[in-house]
């Protein structure tokens, strides 16, 4: 277990900056410059991408024997004996998430104005998720999903989806206590890993604004060029939306993005704990709910080779079809 408990503390100081720029567009004002595709497919960021897919596809291998040790067998054993306050934090968390949106005069995101009707209304759905009830609970969640499409309206799908993990986390707490339920929380670990995966793009498209961060947030860049760093730590928050998404690694992952968004706090502040908070409310309940619910698709493929294969493979799809969509409509 200390082992363990080195390897995350080690990890989080490491990537912490590269967690720090998540959301761009909150810590710079300056206009977004869109890069050339030509530019964005360099040859290191093919060659990073290929050096991801075979790490990822090792993964695979290695996790299994990693799952058998003692210690890990005893973690999640305790983890799981907390599985039954999952959605009690989902819920909860997601209305202290929403006060705190509100009192800043925003919602859904820290650079989302919201009117005064807009506030009221969202306090009205605060005040229903807060009611220990599942119909409150469920009234409160269509409000909610209401205010989304309303603001998707205003700013565009394609903006949205940087907070599209809020569409999981309404859909989770409307299937509660109906025949839907068990779909909830795969239905979470997906739509937040994509939202990731979405974001990191940002910093290869529109990577001026991640240069301004590093240099009026003095981000370290631990040797390498701005230019160069910008692109590793895009590649770090899509490799984590993606191992979200299939499956890989969920426990130990939440634990250490969780401890790297704490951590980012001493860079951004409040704008972070506004942005992130609902964030980390989900990877903690990742860390409580481990994968026993979710049929990742990993599991599709029964033998080694297979899942490595498929890993590979699909990391390499999925990274290209993204990074298309995001520069055409991003």
């Amino acid at each position: 277990m200390k082992k363990i408990f080195f390897f995350t503390t080690l990890i989080g100081a490491i990537l912490t900056p590269y967690f720090a720029q998540a959301h761009v567009k909150w810590f710079t004002d300056i206009a977004p410059q869109k890069e050339t595709i030509e530019n964005i497919l360099s040859p290191f960021f093919i060659s990073l991408a290929l050096l991801a897919a075979v790490v990822l596809g090792v993964l695979t291998l290695l996790i299994p024997r990693f799952a058998e040790w003692k210690q890990i067998k005893v973690w999640d054993g305790k983890l799981s004996s907390l599985r039954k306050y999952s959605r009690h934090l989902l819920k909860y968390g997601t209305a202290i998430a929403l006060i705190l949106q509100i009192i800043n005069g925003t919602l859904f995101a820290p650079e989302l104005q919201v009117s005064q009707m807009v506030s009221i209304i969202a306090w009205v759905s605060v005040g229903f998720l807060l009611i220990p009830h599942h119909i409150a609970t469920k009234v409160g969640s269509a409000i909610l999903l209401g205010l989304f499409v309303y603001i998707t309206a205003e700013h565009g799908i394609f903006y949205m989806l940087d907070y599209s993990f809020y569409i999981a986390i309404i859909g989770v707490l409307l299937v509660g206590k109906t025949k839907l339920e068990n779909v909830g929380f795969p239905f979470l670990y997906l739509g937040t890993g994509l939202s990731l995966c979405w974001v990191a793009v940002e910093k290869w498209v529109y990577p001026s604004m991640s240069m301004d961060i590093i240099v009026n947030h003095h981000v370290p860049t631990f040797g390498f060029a701005p230019a160069t760093f910008i692109v590793m730590a895009a590649f770090i928050e899509f490799i984590v939306g993606y191992l979200l998404v299939v499956g890989i690694l969920n426990r130990v992952l939440g634990l250490v993005v969780t401890v790297i968004f704490i951590m980012t706090t001493m860079l951004f502040g409040f704008t972070e704990i506004i942005g992130h908070f609902m964030i980390h409310i989900v990877l903690i309940i990742f860390i409580i709910e481990g994968v026993s619910f979710y049929n990742p698709p990993i599991k599709w493929h029964k033998t080694k080779l297979d899942q490595f294969i498929f890993v590979f493979l699909n990391f390499l799809f999925v990274l290209a079809t993204i990074v298309l969509v995001y520069y055409r409509f991003g």
